[in-house]
């Protein structure tokens, strides 16, 4: 999984979980349903915000969207609820060839395997596969996927030629373009075409964003690599990224005011509320306090002024077949995303992604103070509490 909105259940509480879930399971199955099984591999959180804007656009009185899918070992071998139609499969197109482009730089720097030809060859071959596939779906809901193209082809020229003193908004604007023509084909598909404008300018911001930060989380790694980063090259402070950032998510919030919503209560979340957090997290350590240990008195272990705590046992490491074994088998019972388990190789306790979150059980909203952090649902809800943020 990749992405910049990596939401935390705790704070979307159990409907918008649900909800959030039902569309990554929906663009994750879509994938599956025109591309095959490997295209599964592209499924990524931003990617299922074009679903989630569609059938926030939708008419309530029309089909809801959904179906129920059969069990899946990512699931527990559960069934549930996904997110169906064109909004999935929206998602689906514009996540193939983002990817693909993501592929490709990879290749063009080469990172990892990707510096062998043998490997890099069939990068290639795997990444020109999912544009034309993406091109097939995206026909098929009446987007053209050739200004995803076109940007990204853009966008090694522009790399090229950015040097010191060049604006890193210069840098950004084709996945500007490209996330822009994404999040207005949303309204198209949910026949709200007066949505359109606001919605072209959300998606551009959130294009902003996600370069920026992605940028900001690989500035280090880059710089030890050797690799192009668009902060470096242009000379652009983090002190300007987080500017820009913070402007970003502000715009954001002020154009989704202009569009119309039916249910727009977990767009809402992701959009207004969670990249606030994604912000903070590209640029900080947050803490998050679902992970804390209890209050621990003084002079205790791991109390301040007290004895150091023992180190746990170590244990030996497993093989590397060993160790993939094993790891077939917790993606199959759900364990890595949902539950504790214990890792493959190193055999380390940890927690799964789901419990990755860097909130406060009770922080409320940021852009207001009448919301209640009780509830069924927990904090905000989607904010129908009347809050006018």
């Amino acid at each position: 999984m990749f992405g910049i909105v990596r939401p935390c259940r705790h704070r979307l509480g159990e409907k918008l979980t649900a909800q959030w879930t039902a569309h990554l399971c929906g663009l994750c199955l879509a994938l599956r349903g025109d591309h095959g099984q490997l295209a599964r591999i592209v499924t990524n959180y931003d990617g299922l915000l074009i679903s989630v804007l569609t059938e926030a656009q939708a008419d309530p009185a029309g089909p809801r969207g959904r179906r129920t899918a059969g069990p899946c070992p990512l699931r527990g071998m559960r069934t549930a609820s996904v997110a169906h139609g064109e909004g999935a499969r929206l998602a689906a197109a514009v996540s193939l060839v983002l990817a693909s482009a993501k592929v490709r730089d990879h290749v063009a720097d080469g990172d990892g395997l990707l510096a062998r030809r043998p490997v890099a060859l069939a990068a290639r071959r795997v990444a020109a596969g999912w544009d034309r596939a993406g091109a097939r779906t995206g026909s098929d809901v009446g987007f053209d996927t050739a200004v995803l193209v076109d940007a990204v082809d853009r966008q090694t020229g522009i790399e090229a030629l950015a040097g010191p003193g060049t604006s890193i908004l210069t840098v950004t604007e084709p996945t500007e373009t490209a996330t822009a023509a994404a999040f207005a084909h949303t309204a198209v598909l949910a026949g709200r075409p007066h949505n359109a404008a606001p919605l072209a300018e959300a998606g551009r911001l959130f294009g902003r964003l996600a370069h920026l930060l992605d940028a900001v989380e690989d500035r280090e790694a880059d710089a030890a690599s050797g690799a192009w980063n668009p902060l470096t090259a242009t000379g652009t402070s983090l002190d300007e990224a987080r500017r820009l950032a913070d402007d970003a998510v502000h715009g954001i919030r002020l154009a989704l005011r202009e569009a119309e919503f039916t249910d727009g209560g977990l767009a809402h979340r992701l959009l207004v509320h969670e990249l606030p957090n994604s912000v903070r997290r590209a640029f900080g350590t947050p803490s998050c306090a679902h992970g804390s240990h209890p209050y621990a008195p003084p002079g205790a272990p791991g109390a301040p002024g007290g004895p150091t705590p023992p180190e746990p046992p170590r244990r030996d490491r497993r093989g590397l077949l060993a160790g993939c074994a094993v790891w077939l088998g917790l993606a199959c019972t759900c364990q890595m995303c949902c539950g504790e388990y214990e890792d493959p190789w190193t055999r380390e306790r940890k927690e799964g992604c789901l419990h990755n979150c860097d909130c406060d059980c009770c922080e409320c909203c940021e852009c207001c103070n009448c919301c209640s952090c009780g509830g069924e649902d927990g904090c905000c809800s989607g904010c129908d509490c009347g809050c006018d943020c």
